[in-house]
């Protein structure tokens, strides 16, 4: 056993564990977890120094996932765009490709959150096999997003099976992993990892830092790794209340993963997903963060700020031209020119 799974085998996935190692009710977190599951890996664990710290934010069962809000189990109408069941076909030239259920960690703000780690969320072999088809027998698809649950959950030999399949399609040009591995378990990426990676060359990977105290020397190697085997790093921050709405803390992140080869890429507002309201900021927070740093970090640190709008209908940069205030509602104009209303509500 690699020592990456070892850490796997020892992650916290029961309240009653989480209530040992911090004195928290495991009746009030198991409420949750049995609805939203729980898992956090030692190397992850180890990070967060207090209660309630953007660590401990991001992976600790909050009573307030719970809450009623008005919110949608699956606010980007992921289910209704899925032509096969690991396909997720919403632009006309690119594909989310659905090839893990699980992660190392599970993210309190998931977009996914409904079936991340939960049994419907479970990819067959005979589904990736499916999804393949349906990329190879649809031409305008040149660009392929594995994802999940997190692809490299999945071992060196079944990702390299994938990438294969997908490579032999010549109108499959790029191929992009979605994984938050270098963050919460960087021991993942190994030296057969990065092999069975160089190969599959252009492969761009996005990963997933929000906070710099995730920068850290276990994750810079892992960046490393990656960097040095061909692979093009990218990272897309989520805005979180309590983690990073803050422009100092997000200067701090941002110049960091420049320090690690990873180019800040998309900073994203949160989905509207039911259970996670408590996480959401007002758009102008992220704008403010924004102005802030221009002029004080490098343009390559500067990410787009984006709103992945309800309803399937993609993400729109958070500029003038696209977005009308209302107070407490947004007006967004999408590139197709159709206006469409956003709550700019953040209470919860």
């Amino acid at each position: 056993m690699e020592r990456w799974q070892q850490q796997l085998k020892e992650s916290i996935t029961s309240p009653d564990e989480l209530g040992r190692r911090f004195g928290l009710d495991p009746v009030e977190t198991g409420r949750v977890a049995s609805r939203y599951p729980l898992r956090i890996t030692p190397y992850y664990l180890d990070l967060i120094q207090e209660q309630g710290d953007p660590i401990w934010r991001q992976c600790v069962p909050d009573g307030a996932e719970l809450v009623a809000d008005e919110d949608l189990a699956d606010p980007l109408d992921e289910e209704a765009l899925s032509p096969v069941p690991a396909i997720v076909h919403r632009y006309p030239d690119r594909v989310l490709f659905l090839v893990s259920g699980t992660c190392a960690t599970y993210c309190r703000f998931c977009t996914r959150k409904r079936k991340v780690g939960c049994p419907s969320m479970r990819v067959s072999f005979q589904e990736v096999l499916d999804g393949i088809a349906y990329i190879a027998k649809t031409p305008g698809v040149r660009d392929v997003l594995l994802s999940g649950g997190d692809p490299l959950m999945m071992s060196d030999l079944l990702l390299e099976d994938i990438l294969g399949r997908l490579r032999a399609i010549p109108h499959v040009e790029i191929i992009r992993i979605g994984t938050r591995m270098p963050v919460t378990l960087p021991d993942r990426i190994t030296d057969g990892l990065c092999k069975v990676l160089r190969r599959f060359a252009p492969l761009y990977l996005n990963t997933h830092f929000n906070h710099p105290r995730e920068l850290t020397p276990a994750a810079a190697e892992a960046c490393r790794r990656l960097a040095d085997a061909g692979v093009v790093l990218g990272n897309q921050t989520v805005l979180l209340k309590g983690v990073n709405d803050d422009a100092e803390v997000m200067a701090e992140l941002f110049r960091g993963l420049l320090r690690l080869r990873v180019r800040p890429y998309y900073l994203h507002h949160m989905d509207l997903v039911s259970g996670t309201r408590h996480f959401r900021t007002r758009v102008e927070k992220g704008i403010d963060i924004l102005k802030a740093l221009r002029g004080q970090v490098s343009g390559l640190a500067i990410p787009h700020y984006v709103i992945d709008l309800p309803g399937g209908r993609g993400k729109v940069p958070v500029l003038p031209d696209y977005v009308e205030k209302m107070g407490d509602e947004l007006l967004i104009r999408t590139g197709a020119g159709e206006l469409v209303r956003f709550p700019n509500d953040c209470s919860g």
